[in-house]
């Protein structure tokens, strides 16, 4: 058996740890709110994609950060400051879940499709006892502002498994008997990836898999009969307590 330091509990944030909407949209929220981005911002965002939507739909869509092209990189840190402990209603029980694989001496890990900036400020902010590394999409900074292009491969499908390997390799991990919690297909290599995999609010197609209800779905694979969670309800508001240390359902 993996002492508990050797085993690791990577967290999916936008749909499993946190409810819609994403914390990118929430940023762009506040951006807009803010006259940060005009519409130069959004014409050089829709331009990339106009551009690339049919050599790489996938780069015109998820790679595509135009929108925060010569914005100063300092207002990631203006966006944290400007939450309030309530501003981030995490799913309770997936803080719970947190909270248990934390009180076993597990590393937490959030690896995550959104902005670096945004998943650190989440990690900070989400309940827990202990530290949350964060592992996501990094953007590229030149003088102190964003160029609107990715520094790194979006974090997403096989760049996950990717991470979580590299993490393990890192920390000295056992990934047959660590944890990964996601909610989409773009979550499966993750999943795969580890001995303990979690569908939470899964997609229908992630449920299917998860379930081993369909063999065309699941690739003709191996069952995998995995857990499948539903973590919809938003923890308590205006409250920062730990949460109980059981392991939650």
């Amino acid at each position: 058996m993996s002492a508990p330091h050797q085993i690791g509990a990577f967290f999916d944030l936008d749909g499993t740890l946190l409810p819609v909407p994403s914390l990118e949209w929430r940023f762009i929220a506040w951006l807009a709110a803010g006259d940060e981005i005009d519409g130069g911002h959004v014409g050089r965002w829709l331009g990339h994609f106009a551009r690339n939507i049919w050599r790489d739909p996938y780069a015109a869509t998820f790679e595509n950060k135009r929108y925060l092209s010569g914005l100063r990189e300092s207002l990631a840190a203006d966006w944290e400051r400007s939450l309030d402990v309530d501003s981030l209603r995490f799913a309770r029980l997936g803080v719970e879940r947190v909270a248990w694989h934390q009180a076993q001496g597990h590393r937490v890990f959030l690896v995550t499709g959104t902005l670096g900036p945004l998943a650190a400020a989440a990690a900070r902010l989400l309940p827990r006892q202990g530290p949350i590394e964060a592992c996501a999409s990094e953007l590229e900074v030149r003088e102190g502002r964003w160029t609107g292009r990715l520094s790194r491969e979006h974090m997403r499908g096989e760049a996950k498994a990717r991470a979580v390997r590299e993490l393990a390799e890192r920390h000295a991990l056992d990934l047959a008997a660590s944890y990964a919690y996601g909610n989409c297909l773009a979550d499966l290599p993750m999943l795969e990836a580890v001995g303990h995999a979690v569908a939470v609010n899964p997609e229908v197609g992630l449920e299917r898999i998860a379930c081993a209800e369909d063999e065309i779905a699941n690739g003709g694979g191996p069952q995998r009969d995995w857990r499948v969670c539903v973590w919809k309800t938003p923890e308590p508001a205006r409250t920062r307590q730990l949460v109980s240390a059981r392991e939650p359902r």
